[in-house]
């Protein structure tokens, strides 16, 4: 798994999920926004937080890495962010947690 896509469509998150695989999935959505839905397995890091927050990834700096936010855009800009910064594992959830919401778990709220 040396070269990863920018991007990670969610069934594939979930699939990873499902099979206990090991990765860091990252919300980079504010708290306002964490509390309206999100993903159990999710460490929520506030885009603009993780400049100053970034040493609390240091240890998955050689791990997968997804992140996502409410439709993909903050968390794309994050993903290039932190592969910028040397975690080049870091992935993008297309579509964020609301094409979660809309593929995979239909009783996740939508906003």
């Amino acid at each position: 798994m040396s070269e990863l896509s920018l991007e990670i469509e969610c069934l594939q998150v979930k699939e990873m999920i499902d099979q206990g695989e090991e990765f860091l999935l990252l919300d980079c959505r504010n708290p306002e926004e964490y509390v309206l839905a999100h993903l159990e397995q999710a460490q929520l890091i506030p885009m603009q937080e993780l400049p100053r927050r970034i040493s609390e990834l240091v240890p998955y700096k050689s791990s997968r890495i997804v992140v996502y936010c409410h439709h993909g855009r903050r968390s794309l800009q994050v993903t290039a962010w932190l592969r910028q910064q040397g975690f080049l594992k870091s992935q993008n959830m297309t579509g964020g947690i609301d094409a979660w919401s809309l593929v995979v778990e239909p009783r996740l709220p939508r906003y």
